[in-house]
């Protein structure tokens, strides 16, 4: 026998429970859509695809994957991270960051691989460390000493 729904959120919620978010084993796929906005730190396991706005830190051992809609205005540390849409903070990820086409970060990043699509607007600084080894403190090739420009003959 089926349920008869009354009001169109419950409609909608029945319709859609399954689809926006999963809470089950940390191989979940989740996903946040678009119409989604968080002031805070968002922290999940397994695999997220974030759509919507958020203020704060993201947080996660997993997959995060930034939508075209994505606007995130806070640091990101992830094991990887795939980008789209609008970031404003600094991304670490131990494995590798992918940043597509059309997407826009404005900070630094940090990983072990990192793939850049042509179209990208990046503003920051980037270390890619794939074989995770220590930075030495090597000296860099001293520059061409600068003279002093010769003293200019006196007008008489």
């Amino acid at each position: 026998m089926r349920r008869r729904l009354t009001t169109i959120a419950q409609i909608v919620k029945e319709q859609t429970k399954d689809k926006f978010m999963s809470t089950t084993a940390s191989t979940s796929k989740n996903t946040l859509a678009s119409d989604v906005e968080i002031k805070g730190s968002l922290k999940f396991a397994g695999e997220l695809t974030f759509d919507g706005k958020l203020e704060g830190e993201i947080q996660t051992d997993g997959i995060l994957n930034l939508g075209d809609s994505a606007v995130v205005n806070g640091n990101i540390n992830a094991q990887s991270v795939v980008v789209r849409g609008k970031i404003t903070g600094n991304i670490n990820a131990k494995e590798k960051i992918d940043i597509k086409s059309k997407a826009e970060l404005f900070g630094d990043i940090r990983a072990s691989k990192l793939v850049i699509e042509e179209g990208v607007t990046f503003v920051g600084k980037t270390e890619v460390n794939p074989n995770k080894v220590a930075p030495t403190t090597t000296a860099r090739p001293a520059e061409a000493p600068k003279f002093p420009e010769p003293p200019k003959p006196a007008l008489r």
